[in-house]
């Protein structure tokens, strides 16, 4: 492939495809040609080629069903894919990436481009085609589909394609081979830019070529649901017989001009030579077909349709410095304010791609040239000058960027400050800077503390105090900029202390936040509070808790990195007031469900108000109340008492309402039936008890009752329903568990008395 393209900017250009159903959007174009090898054997060759960056689309065929038909004058050929007379599946010969093509000057897009190769020859299948005087043979080859983003065609996905080639009955007699295209097609073209693509065959028999653009054949369609292998399907099984339809081009497209340009896309009829300026990005179907002709008889036809990917593309090679200004593409202003000699720094990318670079400047028409990557030159003054950087000189893929430098006279930033080194106060600047221009234009202060200035002499107060990076930008009539940086060592102590505590007054225990609101301190500054009942902290801010009641004079001395000091007293600040002290007594100290009463005894100190609150959202105002329980469990009782100047005090405890269970035994009963005694059983309070067990035992170890139930006794029978017992003293042993799960059990002896 020729390539005589001229390119000017870098677009990467990505092909973006819709998700696809098993039928699958992914061909980008293919052919098929022939080799005659005698006796009615043929060789074919089909190829296909796929968008590799096609995400969720088909893949290429692994097996490509190849259909054989017989038609012409004496036999019609549209009688469908059963008038076939060989089917033949022929697995996938080879799978290649196409590589993208390799221009001289530029960087070709992100494209991928796969293709498959099917190579089959009838004998390996037991099959030859005999002479056949009045009718072509036809071997066809079917698939959907294309692309949707195919700009020329109208609705791309819903077309595939068909490869094909016919064999007439002279090239059948002659034994003729079809031609062979000689190049692969190209995977990109770059849009605005002068092509020169050899779309040329090879025929070997040396026959007469022509070439044209022509339309491709569809074949193949998105019909999955009914018919997937018809001629309508989206994999025609086997591919269908002619007559073919073509693909429709989308108007102002057509069949032979398939891309416009300025001037637009050619072929050249004899050559092959596809020529052309594409000046439209997008993808293109081009068709070409090559006419075979021998003694002025046409012998064959072949065909090839390709999408072809037009882009902006990037150029190799990068003429760039790096400059004060940007004028336009490719040309760069420096300037420099006061020094004769100017260092240039070259950005040229990519470096690999650089072979030479030639610097070109006129001094007063003196030529000064350096071949150093990054030279320093030497102006005679102030002034205009000019100059080139050429990368690969006298190369066809070289660059060339167009340089202005700007030498003005000097421009010295400078400025003084002054102020009060041990009280803080404002900071005055003065500006002394000097151009060489006709005058400033511009002052740009950064005080160091993320405040800034335009004047030229401003004043400014510091809040925080430290070594301060100060720094002054000046500009002048021929836009020079200087900047010129100092440090003040700014460590006065505030010129007024001024606190805010938390709090002034309030009861005892008082924690108070002394919130120092005096500037400029920090953490290298020396710190003393007294907080006048002997308590002291070196804290900036601190917090303090005045445990007694009393009034307070506070103080404060401040004492900075370079020994300046300032103190100030604050008279009466703190007013704590006494507190009242909380304290109550719980009887019965433990409680149960069997003592529900419950009585509050007061023993608080100083408080003329009370006020109880329970867990269980009851409370009283009484000094010493009384309330019964209802519920048992674990209940949090608080009280708040309250002094006359309003100070209060809370105590909280815990009452612990314990679920009781009492369970008793007698020690005899008499079962003679006379309604009295005539039970025995444990009597008491068992309710949420656990895990009851009673059993009774004679003296011989043997059980003669067991319950699970307390409120079921023995009747002096063996289990309640066997024989008597007979009188004695027997063994009594009772488990259980109270509601809270301890354990618990009683034994004893009860005498039966008859």
């Amino acid at each position: 492939m020729k390539n005589t393209m001229r390119w000017s900017r870098v677009v990467l250009f990505l092909f973006a495809l819709v998700p696809a159903a098993l039928y699958g959007r992914h061909i980008i174009g293919g052919s098929m040609t022939y080799r005659c090898l005698g006796n009615g054997d043929y060789e074919f060759t089909l190829k296909v080629y796929r968008d590799c960056f096609c995400t969720e689309c088909a893949q290429i065929d692994p097996v490509a069903t190849i259909g054989i038909y017989r038609c012409g004058p004496t036999a019609p050929c549209n009688l469908g894919q059963g008038s076939a007379i060989a089917t033949l599946n022929i697995p996938l010969t080879e799978r290649r990436n196409i590589d993208r093509p390799d221009y001289p000057c530029l960087i070709p897009p992100a494209v991928c481009t796969e293709e498959g190769i099917y190579l089959f020859r009838l004998s390996n299948y037991r099959l030859n085609l005999p002479l056949s005087i009045d009718n072509s043979y036809h071997i066809t080859y079917q698939r959907c589909c294309r692309n949707v983003t195919i700009s020329n065609i109208i609705n791309p996905g819903e077309h595939g394609a068909t490869y094909t080639v016919e064999i007439t009955p002279e090239a059948q007699r002659l034994c003729n081979s079809s031609p062979e295209f000689a190049t692969l097609p190209p995977t990109v073209i770059c849009a605005n830019t002068n092509l020169e693509y050899d779309h040329s065959a090879k025929d070997r028999e040396g026959d007469q070529l022509v070439y044209e653009f022509c339309a491709p054949f569809a074949g193949g369609g998105n019909d999955t649901r009914f018919q997937p292998l018809s001629c309508t399907g989206a994999s025609p099984t086997p591919g269908c017989p002619p007559p073919y339809s073509f693909i429709p081009f989308l108007p102002p497209s057509t069949a032979t001009s398939p891309v416009s340009g300025d001037p637009p896309l050619t072929i050249h009829p004899q050559t092959g030579l596809i020529t052309g300026k594409p000046n439209r990005i997008g993808q293109f179907v081009v068709g070409v077909c090559v006419s075979e002709y021998r003694n002025g008889v046409l012998l064959s036809r072949i065909f090839r349709d390709f999408q072809f990917n037009v882009a902006q593309c990037d150029p190799k090679l990068v003429a760039d410095i790096k400059e004060d200004l940007k004028v336009k593409d490719k040309e760069y202003l420096v300037n420099s304010c006061g020094p004769t000699e100017v260092k240039f720094i070259n950005e040229s990318t990519p470096r690999s791609f650089i072979r030479t670079f030639d610097w070109e400047f006129d001094l007063n028409n003196r030529k000064l040239t350096s071949k150093e990557w990054e030279p320093s030159i030497l102006f005679p003054g102030v002034g205009n000058y000019s100059g080139r950087l050429i990368l690969n000189k006298g190369t066809e893929c070289g660059d060339t960027a167009k340089i202005f430098v700007s030498i003005y006279p000097a421009l010295d930033a400078d400025f003084e400050y002054e102020y009060d080194t041990c009280v803080a106060g404002p900071v005055k600047f003065t500006d002394k800077s000097v151009s060489g221009g006709k005058f400033l234009t511009g002052w740009s202060w950064d005080f160091g503390d993320k405040t800034t200035s335009r004047q030229q002499h401003p004043e400014h107060q510091y809040r925080s105090p430290g070594k301060i990076p100060v720094t002054l930008t000046v500009r002048d009539t021929n836009k020079c900029v200087e900047k010129l940086t100092k440090t003040i060592n700014y460590f006065p102590v505030p010129a007024l202390l001024v606190i805010s505590p938390s709090a002034s007054e309030g009861c005892a225990p008082l924690k108070v936040k002394f919130n120092n609101l005096s500037f400029p301190i920090d953490s290298t500054y020396k710190i003393d509070w007294n907080f006048g009942d002997g308590g002291r902290s070196k804290v900036i801010s601190p917090s303090y808790t005045y445990e007694d009641a009393g009034i307070f004079t506070v103080s404060l001395d401040i004492t900075s990195p370079i020994g300046c000091k300032t103190d100030t007293v604050f008279p009466d600040l703190i007013k704590v007031r006494p507190s009242p002290s909380a304290g109550f007594m719980i009887d019965p100290p433990i409680a149960s469900n069997l003592t529900p009463v419950i009585n509050l005894y007061d023993e608080s100190k100083g408080a003329i108000r009370w006020n109880w609150q329970l867990s269980n959202g009851r409370s009283f105002t009484e000094r010493s109340p009384s309330f019964s329980v209802i519920d048992t469990g674990r209940i949090n009782v608080r009280q708040i008492v309250v002094n006359s100047v309003n100070c209060f005090d809370t105590l909280d405890k815990i009452l612990d309402i314990r679920p009781e269970v009492r369970y008793f035994l007698p020690n005899a009963f008499t079962p003679n039936g006379d309604s009295v005694n005539d039970e025995f059983k444990g009597v008491g309070v068992m309710a949420g008890a656990k895990a009851f067990n009673f059993s009774i035992w004679n003296r011989w170890g043997e059980m003669v009752y067991q319950t699970d139930q307390p409120n079921q006794g023995w009747n002096g029978r063996k289990f309640n329903t066997g024989i008597e017992s007979p009188p004695g003293v027997y063994v009594v042993l009772v488990t259980y568990r109270d509601p809270r799960g301890n354990p618990f059990e009683l034994k004893g002896f009860v005498t039966l008395v008859r």
